[in-house]
């Protein structure tokens, strides 16, 4: 994504910026623009301001403001659309603010917005917290929360911003709020789950929940050809699951493990990713039934600590690859939609280094039932699990034909899936898609005359876009 007006050469950047301000030239830059999506690296913003502190936020919000120049902002870095780095763009670099403090007492987390959820979980997990989250360390908090959140938590005690208690944001005239339920609470019920649209948030306080140390977590992998049959049984199975249990589905290929058969090593298979967080003496009464959906390869959930657990999915992460993601809400597991998934691993593309991964996550329980779904922009109302397809590879050769695999398996599974939707674990899917992916037109035009109260001329614009309501 790039930007469409005519290139500056800021020259006229402020003096009073106390952070570093990189720019095409300079020996950081390369560096400072690196993001998790490697496509992003295709072209380069042209100018990047590393913020040291709210101050220089404001001040570049400021400029940007009286010179209506539309900004970009970088947290963690984590965005599958690359929209953090635009080409030719003016960027706030937010990945210096990394404090995070816990207060045990209050059990209340402040995190600033460029640290990462791995960062979290250590500060939580020393007072035996846990701020239910992603699932992936190298994700920034912020964007992850301003998007919804969803993890392994997200049963037991909600999506992220059902546990975000107040953020402290930077308007785009360069002011310092606070949004929480009693001050500019509007704000706040849009900053939850309407992403970056409104302002620069600069810091982020949570609810945080006894977890752990201990819990028991690990793969239950199955060959592919169970897939169909242990899919089949697993809603009804789980009707019943105790909120403790967080489940993740993965059609992926078999990792070359020692204790799984060689001719399986890098072929598809059926990964049940399994993190229970209840006493773990009782993690057996779980476990063993979902072992016993199938014939598993191999059963590889034991105790582990919860840092370990909330760190599995590295491993299929790695940061910089080129990539896409699309996903959806599902209202059921039905038998037709695991078909259009399984079919459409057989067509995946395949290129040296490259990965992919169609994941099926487990909601119910606290994110479905404890909150209404107007309390909030983030939308969840009838989702029981959610689906996901992610592509990685190397070259950018390879991009047309991982794309139109992308857009095959999302127009085959828009039958099965729902309007509404977690923008987070998607690509962009374009103004349609936006219009419902919060649930309701009423909460769809509530968002957008938020967005006019806050940003009237959309500068902050580099993002699942809401566009300002306007009186036209």
């Amino acid at each position: 994504m790039s930007v469409s007006t005519e290139p500056r050469s800021y020259s006229d950047f402020p003096s009073g910026f106390r952070g570093a301000v990189l720019r095409p030239a300079d020996d950081q830059y390369d560096a400072a623009r690196a993001l998790y999506q490697g496509r992003a690296a295709d072209e380069g913003p042209a100018l990047i301001a590393q913020c040291a502190d709210e101050e220089d936020v404001a001040t570049v919000l400021r400029y940007a403001s009286a010179h209506d120049i539309p900004v970009a902002v970088r947290s963690g870095g984590h965005g599958s659309d690359g929209y953090a780095m635009p080409g030719g763009a003016l960027v706030i670099d937010l990945s210096a603010m990394r404090e995070v403090t816990v207060d045990p007492e209050t059990r209340v987390l402040r995190a600033q917005p460029g640290v990462k959820l791995g960062e979290m979980d250590a500060a939580a997990q020393q007072h035996g917290l846990a701020v239910p989250a992603g699932t992936v360390t190298s994700t920034g908090v912020a964007g992850l929360t301003l998007g919804g959140g969803i993890g392994f938590l997200m049963r037991r005690y909600g999506a992220t911003v059902d546990n975000l208690l107040a953020c402290d944001m930077i308007t785009v005239d360069g002011r310092k709020v606070r949004a929480e339920e009693t001050e500019n609470p509007e704000l706040f019920w849009a900053l939850r789950g309407g992403g970056g649209n409104f302002g620069v948030v600069t810091s982020l306080e949570y609810r945080a929940h006894p977890v752990g140390p201990d819990v028991v977590a690990g793969q239950l992998i199955f060959p592919f050809d169970q897939a169909a049959d242990v899919l089949g049984r697993l809603s009804a199975h789980l009707a019943t699951a105790p909120r403790e249990l967080g489940l993740l589905v993965a059609i992926a290929p078999a990792p070359p493990l020692p204790m799984l058969p060689e001719g399986v090593h890098g072929k598809p298979a059926l990964i049940l990713v399994v993190v229970y967080t209840g006493e773990p003496a009782t993690a057996h009464e779980v476990v063993e039934p979902l072992a016993a959906l199938g014939q598993p390869l191999a059963n590889l959930v034991a105790e582990t600590t919860w840092v370990r657990a909330n760190s599995m999915l590295d491993a299929v992460a790695p940061y910089g690859m080129r990539m896409n993601l699309r996903g959806g809400y599902l209202p059921a597991l039905s038998a037709d939609a695991v078909d259009v998934l399984l079919e459409n691993v057989a067509a995946v593309p395949s290129n040296p280094g490259a990965l992919y991964s169609i994941n099926i996550s487990f909601m119910g329980g606290a994110i479905s039932e404890d909150v209404d779904e107007d309390a909030m922009a983030f939308s969840r109302e009838g989702a029981a699990w959610l689906w996901e397809a992610i592509c990685k590879w190397d070259a950018p050769e390879y991009d047309a034909q991982y794309d139109e695999w992308a857009t095959t398996i999302t127009e085959a599974m828009r039958p099965h899936a729902l309007t509404n939707g977690y923008a987070n674990l998607t690509d962009d899917l374009g103004e349609e898609w936006r219009r419902g992916v919060h649930g309701s037109e009423a909460k769809h035009q509530r968002l957008r005359s938020i967005k006019a109260a806050w940003d009237p001329h959309n500068l902050l614009r580099f993002n699942k876009n809401i566009a300002p309501e306007t009186t036209d």
